[in-house]
């Protein structure tokens, strides 16, 4: 699937950073391997939203650094196969995405799918468990935080929310205090499990976060507010300063 010239699924940024937040991207690549001809696609399709997470790979290095955190991304499209989906579900690698049909998706044989599998989505996830067992090993506390952004509009409806935090009951303490946080800036319109829910569908959170029960928290943005330079400052400047204070506010109280 992958010559020996392209890049490993997971990219690893400030890989000794010190903070306890580390930081995930399961979106933040949209590179195609070039065994797949992109797809039977156009870098139009494939640079808009069906294609990665748009402003996240920048939001996240701009994050490890100001934070001094470890930012796992992935390097390749959600339609090569989507890394925070489980391998056998039929939407981790959609034959159509968004109203649009992606021909190198069509008609896959089990073994096709089994080698984006093997190439992309196992090796990154290897990487998330490496690093969480380096932690735990070395007694570094981790909260996970996936990074995510999200179109502006879908079949067509406008979506009002600024950006939104995702959570499943299952350790949420920091999850929900960030929405606290996010909440007392009166200019963002937050979404509580919107525009998407924590449900099964998610695959990144509960593998990693809830059986090893890990605070956690998924983060969504809107894609024009990170469409921008200015726009990625803003946001880089706004995370840097709530996630230490959403986890100074889920902290439990001493007794």
């Amino acid at each position: 699937m992958l010559d020996q010239n392209e890049p490993d699924a997971a990219a690893v940024v400030n890989p000794s950073g010190r903070s306890s937040f580390l930081l995930i991207g399961d979106h933040a690549g949209r590179v195609v391997p070039n065994a797949l001809a992109n797809l039977g696609l156009g870098d139009a399709e494939l640079s808009r939203h069906i294609g990665w997470d748009i402003g996240i790979a920048e939001l996240g290095q701009r994050l490890a650094a100001a934070l001094d955190a470890v930012f796992i991304r992935q390097v390749y499209s959600r339609l090569v196969i989507d890394c925070n989906r489980d391998p056998g579900a039929a939407d981790a690698i959609p034959a159509v995405s968004d109203g649009t049909t992606v021909p190198g998706n069509a008609a896959l044989t089990a073994a096709a799918r089994a080698a984006r599998v093997a190439a992309i989505h196992t090796p990154y996830h290897a990487v998330i468990a490496a690093e969480l067992e380096r932690r735990i090993a070395g007694g570094q506390p981790t909260q996970l935080v996936a990074l995510h952004s999200f179109t502006p509009e879908m079949r067509g409806f406008a979506r009002p929310w600024h950006c939104g935090v995702l959570h499943n009951g299952a350790n949420d303490a920091l999850a929900k205090a960030m929405l606290t946080v996010f909440r007392a800036d009166r200019a963002l319109v937050v979404g509580d499990n919107d525009p998407y829910a924590m449900d099964n569908i998610d695959y990144t959170i509960p593998r990693h976060a809830f059986a090893a029960g890990l605070p956690y928290v998924e983060i969504e943005i809107r894609q024009d507010l990170l469409a921008s330079r200015a726009g990625i400052d803003e946001w880089s400047a706004r995370l840097t300063a709530m996630l230490p204070a959403a986890l100074d506010l889920a902290a439990p109280s001493p007794t």
